[in-house]
């Protein structure tokens, strides 16, 4: 299902990157969040392509999916 997706302790510490790159799941998670468009991530990160782009968000989505998500104050 993910095969862009990678773990390798020797990479950013064993985090999610994405195709044994330096650049980590969370950091395209944040640029998406942030307002950046598929188009502008790949022109600061020419070596990413966009189906990386569309794994790391599915990845993400798939991850807080089975998870509850508690806020400040919130009661279960």
């Amino acid at each position: 299902m993910y095969d862009r997706i990678t773990y390798d302790p020797q990479i950013m510490g064993g985090r999610a990157c994405i195709r044994g790159m330096r650049i980590t799941v969370s950091l395209v998670i944040g640029l998406v969040a942030s307002g950046m468009t598929t188009r502008e991530i790949i022109a600061e990160y020419p070596d990413l392509e966009p189906e990386d782009i569309r794994q790391a968000l599915q990845y993400a989505a798939d991850l807080v999916s089975d998870r509850m998500v508690m806020f400040a104050g919130e009661k279960p």
